[in-house]
């Protein structure tokens, strides 16, 4: 993972942008937006939801120059006092964009930062982010008797909805883009990443461990089952030695993994055939041999269950060798899994 911070805020300017469909309209600056005094809460706001260490690119078939939001920022780049003009081609054409029903009316804010560090490079910066989701909060008021609460809606400054933040380096790839999206996952929150920003994981280390172990999490939880007969317990084994082994490693080689992994030849053409179809399906491309990202494996493992549970009753954590459990049933048709230890804690 490249090392990232964001630099200095040079310019603001907020838009108001609603959803075509309902025929909000839209409502644009004419000026740049005041922030000196809460420049730091703006880099709070930036800082703690962008996920730099998931990075992505603009892309657009069949050219990158077709992107329109990659050309607005590219003119920025290129001429700073093109800013209050591309800020407002970028709302317009995000309007363009909001047309499905529970797409929210929200402030769209673009902000223009110098000088942030991407690995050993010091570059220019543009955040786009759009507050849909607005709170409330008591503001207290001296009286000459006391105080007073009065209510203040306004944006949590813990928390972003929607918002990008992009960075003047590798434009010939899509520059480098820090995305993230809080609002919900559904398919008509896909209109910032997918619609309007049209970005793409970068394929970096990062990328390809956590599309990888995705797809092998994807193999054993679903296709597994379906091509073979293994148990709860089993799957739970495949999982945690996948994970194992990137946990181990600093490179990855997909043949080896595949035989420490799955080590039956059966299990592992049933792997390879799942792997090539997710691959096309999905319009990945991966490579067999990559270095290993460590906080992709960090934020994969938090996510392969190793919980095995049983009814109601139990839930049992298999963190290590599947051998040391065994699964049987009664003769009146109770099942039941058998346990073995040395110590007990």
């Amino acid at each position: 993972m490249q090392n990232i911070s964001l630099g200095k805020i040079e310019k603001v300017i907020v838009h108001f942008i609603g959803n075509k469909n309902n025929e909000d309209g839209v409502k644009f600056s004419e000026e740049m937006t005041e922030f000196t005094k809460i420049e730091d809460y703006l880099k709070r706001l930036l800082g703690n939801n962008l996920k730099t260490e998931e990075l992505n690119q603009f892309y657009f078939n069949p050219t990158l120059d077709l992107n329109p939001v990659y050309q607005f920022v590219n003119k920025i780049f290129q001429d700073e006092d093109s800013f209050i003009e591309q800020s407002k081609n970028t709302g317009r054409y995000l309007y363009d964009k909001s047309t499905h029903p529970n797409i929210k009316a929200g402030e769209l804010c673009i902000v223009y930062l110098k000088d942030c560090q991407v690995g050993d490079e010091l570059v220019n910066g543009i955040a786009i982010f759009k507050s849909e989701n607005k709170e409330i909060i008591l503001k207290v008021n001296s009286t000459s008797k006391g105080f007073s609460l009065t209510d203040v809606v306004g944006l949590n400054i813990n928390k972003l909805d929607k918002g990008c933040l992009i960075f003047n380096t590798q434009k010939e790839d899509g520059f480098i883009v820090s995305l993230i999206d809080n609002t919900n996952k559904l398919t008509e929150a896909h209109y910032w990443k997918d619609d309007f920003l049209s970005v793409r994981p970068k394929k970096d280390e990062y990328h390809q461990t956590n599309q990888f172990l995705g797809i092998t999490k994807q193999f054993v939880t679903k296709q597994l089952t379906e091509d073979f007969e293994v148990s709860k317990a089993d799957q739970i084994d495949f999982l945690n030695r996948s994970v194992d082994y990137f946990k181990k490693r600093e490179t990855f080689d997909k043949a080896e993994f595949e035989e420490e992994v799955f080590g039956d030849s059966n299990v592992i053409e049933s792997f390879r055939k799942f792997d090539s179809g997710y691959r096309q399906d999905n319009e990945l491309e991966l490579s067999d041999n990559f270095q290993i990202s460590s906080q992709a494996v960090k934020k994969q493992s938090k996510v392969f269950k190793s919980v095995l549970k049983l009814d109601r009753n139990f839930d049992i954590y298999i963190h290590g060798d599947k051998n040391l459990i065994e699964k049987g049933v009664e003769k009146d048709g109770r099942k039941y899994y058998k346990i073995y230890y040395d110590e007990e804690k």
